[in-house]
C-alpha cells in the first residue's frame, strides 16, 4: 500500500469568511442558550404587574434617636418615587400593597482614634431594621427582610472651635443608601 500525500485545499477568501461567519453565529447561538442569570438592573420587577399603589406608612422607631423612623420613611418614599412607576400613597386602604418599617436599633462605636488626645475621631454607625412588603387584598408577604443592616462611618472634629456636627449628614447618607438597597431588593426578588 502506497500513501500518498495531498496537496492542502486551498481556501478563497469566501471559503474563509463563511467558515468565520459561521463559527460566530454558533458562539452566539451557545452563549444566548447558556445565560448566566445575569439581568440589566431597573428593566423588569419582580412585583406584581396588578399593582398601581403603594402605601409606606412612617417606619416605626424602636430607637431613641429622634425622628430616625421618619427620616428613613422619607428617603424609601422619594426611591420608589424614583426607580418605580407606583404612585405612593400615606394611607394603607388606597393601595394595592403596604411596606412596613421598624427601625430597631442604631449604635455609634468609634473605630479610630486621635493618637494624642485618645478622643475617637471616627465612629461606625449601625442601623438595624425591619421591613415587610404586603399585598393588600390577599394578606400575602411579597417581600420580607427581618435583618436589614446598614453601616456608614463618620468622622468627628478633634477641634472644638471648629466642630462640625457629623451625624445627622451621616445619618441621612444612611437613609438614601438603605431606600437604594431596599428599593433594589424588592425590585429584583432578593
Amino acid at each position: 500500500m502506497r500513501w500518498q500525500l495531498r496537496k492542502p485545499l486551498r481556501r478563497t477568501g469566501h471559503n474563509r469568511r463563511h467558515g468565520l461567519a459561521l463559527l460566530f453565529g454558533v458562539l452566539v447561538l451557545a452563549l444566548a442558550g447558556v445565560g448566566c442569570g445575569y439581568h440589566v438592573v431597573g428593566r423588569e420587577s419582580m412585583l406584581p404587574k396588578t399593582w398601581h399603589t403603594i402605601a409606606v406608612p412612617a417606619f416605626v422607631n424602636h430607637t431613641l434617636h429622634y425622628r430616625l423612623g421618619q427620616r428613613f420613611t422619607e428617603a424609601v418614599i422619594r426611591q420608589l418615587e424614583a426607580r418605580t412607576t407606583y404612585r405612593i400613597v400615606p394611607d394603607p386602604k388606597n393601595a394595592d400593597a403596604v411596606l412596613y418599617g421598624q427601625m430597631n436599633s442604631i449604635e455609634a462605636i468609634p473605630v479610630l482614634y486621635d493618637a494624642t488626645t485618645g478622643r475617637a475621631t471616627t465612629m461606625l454607625v449601625t442601623i438595624r431594621a425591619q421591613v415587610r412588603l404586603v399585598d393588600r387584598k390577599t394578606k400575602k408577604v411579597v417581600f420580607q427582610d427581618n435583618r436589614f443592616v446598614i453601616r456608614n462611618e463618620y468622622e468627628l472634629s478633634t477641634d472644638p472651635q471648629t466642630f462640625f456636627d457629623e451625624e445627622n449628614p451621616a445619618i441621612g447618607r444612611m437613609a438614601r443608601d438603605f431606600a437604594s438597597r431596599l428599593v433594589a431588593d424588592m425590585l429584583e426578588g432578593f
